[in-house]
């Protein structure tokens, strides 16, 4: 329920930006309706450059704010509460969940790829996010960052971002079509193969106090825990999950047969699974509060500036 929610607010913000920027697209002949911040938690690339900014200069950029406030929202959820974004919030995550569900129905079962190559593939997210941290986080110096932050570029980020979806090539048709039919077959395909996004929170989840626990004198081996983890988690050999891939979903936890025999657990102590929701939803709702609450949420950018940068948004490659 969390899961869809959050994709029909995702939706929501889609459209509302979507007819803000048509508003100035034609000239204000299409009515006008205020700009969502939200968008901006789809800038997470950008939102790197604004983090070794603010961490080098101190300065909190003011273009893209959101960004970096839903950045470091989910840099937090992942170090207390696993990848929780990944499970509860992203809607990429959540299409493909219903993705490799449709396919199972389909085909009574989801394919695994060859444990070796599966390893390989796994290697592709981490590759692609060492690429972008060497090359914002080290390669880029401070000049640059601040120049790019001042960039027409960067202003409409979001808008490209857009345009991305509404104008979208023959090219990024078939890539998007190749992998939602890959996400049918095999289970959350891009979240395991192709995340970046998802290997740093993944990552970072590994410091989380929150461990799916086995207790071994309830568990009565009936390995179910293991055949229902989207993550192909092998959870009943092991006492506690320590994987960067568990998302904290908790359905091996909902599936387990065996009353007390597995569990979330805060430094091995068991929590309720309802807790853990609770204390998920709290940390993103108290992340997004503290941004509007210390001004970090609204762009600086005024209307002029939109009704003067947006009809140029397709002449900017860089």
């Amino acid at each position: 329920m969390i899961q869809w929610l959050f994709f029909g607010w995702c939706l929501f913000l889609g459209v509302q930006f979507g007819l803000f920027v048509r508003h100035f697209e034609t000239m204000g002949r299409s009515g006008y309706f205020s700009r969502p911040p939200g968008v901006e938690g789809f800038l997470p690339i950008g939102s790197l450059v604004s983090l070794k900014t603010w961490l080098f200069t101190g300065h909190f950029d003011t273009v893209h704010p959101a960004a970096l406030v839903l950045f470091l929202t989910f840099v937090a959820m992942a170090l207390l509460t696993k990848k929780s974004f990944c499970s509860f919030i992203c809607p990429v995550g959540t299409l493909s969940e219903a993705s490799w569900k449709v396919g199972h129905k389909v085909f009574g079962r989801n394919f695994r790829v060859w444990r070796g190559l599966d390893l390989f593939l796994q290697f592709v997210k981490y590759a692609l996010l060492f690429f972008f941290i060497k090359l914002i986080l080290f390669g880029m110096p401070v000049f640059a960052l601040k120049e790019f932050l001042a960039a027409p570029y960067w202003a409409l980020a979001d808008v490209k971002m857009l345009h991305f979806f509404t104008r979208m090539s023959a090219t990024s048709i078939t890539v998007i079509a190749v992998l939602s039919l890959l996400s049918v077959i095999y289970k959350n395909f891009w979240c395991r193969y192709l995340c970046p996004y998802g290997a740093l929170l993944g990552m970072l989840s590994m410091l989380s106090p929150f461990k799916v626990s086995r207790y071994q004198d309830q568990c009565i081996d009936c390995s179910l825990c293991s055949r229902v983890c989207p993550a192909q988690i092998d959870v009943q050999h092991k006492v506690q999950v320590h994987s960067p891939e568990c998302t904290g979903c908790l359905t091996c936890v909902s599936n387990c047969p065996a009353k007390g025999a597995l569990a979330m657990a805060f430094v091995k102590q068991p929590v309720p699974g309802v807790l853990f929701v609770v204390i998920v939803m709290l940390l993103f709702g108290g992340g997004v509060l503290a941004g509007m609450l210390s001004g970090h949420w609204q762009t600086s950018l005024t209307y002029d500036d939109y009704r003067q940068l947006i009809p140029l948004a397709s002449r900017l490659s860089h």
